[in-house]
């Protein structure tokens, strides 16, 4: 493959991406919501957004259920303690949560929220 073959297929994959991006922006943006970039720690807050992974992390031995979720500006990881498995959370459903975000080894997280599924 030439280079410059390859580089216009990285480029139509980073377009690609960042389109994804702001349509999940877009798409995610509400009244009453904030953006996971802006959204401050240690403070009451809400945001939507698309789950791209779930685990099981169990952590000191308690089960763990952890996501990722990303709304198209950025990552928070949501965990709930003591939890399996949560019926309706899966990867790529779309949610609404609420609670305070904090810091664990570096990642922005948020434990226990309270959570709404969107349809």
């Amino acid at each position: 493959m030439s280079k410059s073959r390859l580089r216009r297929s990285l480029s139509r994959w980073a377009d690609t991406s960042d389109q994804e991006a702001r349509d999940l922006r877009a798409t995610y943006s509400d009244r009453g919501c904030v953006r996971i970039s802006e959204a401050p720690d240690r403070e009451m807050v809400r945001l939507r957004g698309s789950l791209r992974t779930v685990s099981l992390r169990p952590r000191a031995g308690i089960p763990a259920l952890e996501a990722e979720l990303f709304d198209g500006s950025g990552v928070i990881v949501v965990v709930w303690l003591g939890r399996r498995r949560i019926a309706g959370i899966d990867a790529g459903r779309s949610i609404q949560v609420q609670g305070r975000i904090g810091e664990h080894d570096g990642v922005r997280t948020m434990y226990n929220p309270r959570y709404e599924l969107i349809p």
